[in-house]
């Protein structure tokens, strides 16, 4: 179970970091620049706010294919 949760954050910051990156082209150049201005203007949580509806759904996505592949097999 902890390491399905560790699996599952990893997804979780590695979908972050890619919509981070498409948001901010200047978040490569300067990262500290870019935290700092997010510190400055307080929004703590507006990565979250970005990242957990992708995260969601791309979680139905896997469950569907996985529903969907458990039926395939189940009739072959």
């Amino acid at each position: 179970m902890i390491k399905r949760i560790k699996i599952e954050l990893i997804y979780f910051i590695i979908i972050m970091l890619i919509l981070a990156t498409i948001q901010h082209s200047d978040l490569l150049h300067s990262p500290f620049a870019r935290t700092g201005l997010m510190l400055e203007k307080g929004n703590y949580f507006h990565p979250l706010l970005w990242t957990f509806p992708i995260y969601a759904v791309i979680g139905l996505l896997r469950l569907l294919v996985s529903f969907l592949l458990r039926l395939k097999n189940r009739a072959a």
